[in-house]
């Protein structure tokens, strides 16, 4: 499905860059475990049907867990009337439109392609933002939708899945044939080896993996407001949804912390250390740079 949202070739060639090194690391990782294992049949099954699982009904698990759902034009006509807009000027087709009761403001969309998109707002999201802002955040959202990030970050982390999984499985010995082999010393050694591979490939896709997701995040910033042409009321709806989120209690955030990669502005509390390297998007200096650099672009340095 092809859009007008406008392509940025340098995030796309980072983009391209942390998708090889991914690749690299992955195939290492598959010659490795061929070497090490005479079967891994069921972490390989087990990976992908969580692959499946996540790849298929992204979109309702989000919403469940965001207390999400889809609301019609005569509910939300604000809602609906700035999608209609946004998607007659990217011509693409019109994801579902769904809001969630939760007070943090933010907005998050998901979903495998474009067919079975949906793009939630959040109540408190909707109460602190003015009708441009909220225009910028819903054009980066749709974004997202028009690039299949949800699919490119779910099947780029596939192996690391299976990784992790690698890491469990040989923690309680299953893999290896239970009890019976525990005090042989080659499978002691295999053993340690696999959970070595596996727990290194886990690392360096976890940090892989949320660089991918950073540079995606700056891209659908600068894709959603070349659409609108308005770089300061994204910059604004940046600056108050962040300032907000920071001020809520990190344990009110926790439940929401593990949709992080979908959302508009993470849920990350005060104090968060290591966000810089850990997180799914950028910081926010990073970002109102990027829309100040558009704005002179555009002629509007404002």
């Amino acid at each position: 499905m092809r859009s007008r949202f406008a392509p940025d070739r340098q995030l796309t060639a980072r983009m391209g860059v942390t998708l090889f090194l991914l690749g690299l690391v992955y195939v290492a990782f598959v010659a490795v475990l061929i070497a090490l294992l005479h079967s891994w049949v069921l972490v390989v099954v087990i990976a992908a049907g969580l692959l499946a699982v996540q790849y298929w009904f992204s979109d309702r698990i989000a919403l469940m867990a965001m207390h999400g759902r889809p609301v019609g034009e005569e509910e939300e006509p604000q809602l609906h009337g700035i999608i209609d807009r946004l998607c007659a000027t990217a011509d693409m087709p019109k994801p579902r439109v769904a809001v969630s009761p939760i007070p943090m403001p933010n907005a998050f969309a998901t979903g495998r392609n474009a067919d079975h998109a949906v793009v939630c707002v959040t109540a408190g999201l909707q109460r602190r933002l003015e009708t441009d802002e909220l225009e910028g955040v819903l054009a980066h959202e749709l974004s997202h939708v028009a690039h299949r990030d949800v699919a490119v970050i779910t099947i780029a982390s596939f192996l690391g899945v299976i990784a992790g999984l690698l890491v469990r499985f040989a923690f309680y010995s299953e893999l290896f044939g239970g009890r019976g082999r525990r005090d042989d010393q080659n499978t002691a050694a295999l053993l340690l080896a696999v959970m070595a591979v596996s727990a290194l490939v886990y690392a360096l896709s976890f940090l892989l993996i949320r660089a991918l997701s950073r540079y995606r995040e700056l891209a659908a910033d600068r894709a959603g407001v070349m659409l609108t042409g308005k770089p300061s009321a994204l910059a604004s709806a940046l600056t108050k949804v962040t300032g907000d989120i920071a001020r809520i209690p990190t344990e009110d955030l926790r439940t929401a912390q593990s949709f992080n990669a979908f959302f508009f502005t993470p849920a990350l509390g005060p104090g968060t250390v290591v966000a810089n390297l850990f997180s799914t998007h950028p910081t926010l200096e990073r970002r109102l740079d990027q829309l100040a650099r558009i704005s002179v672009e555009l002629g509007r340095p404002d």
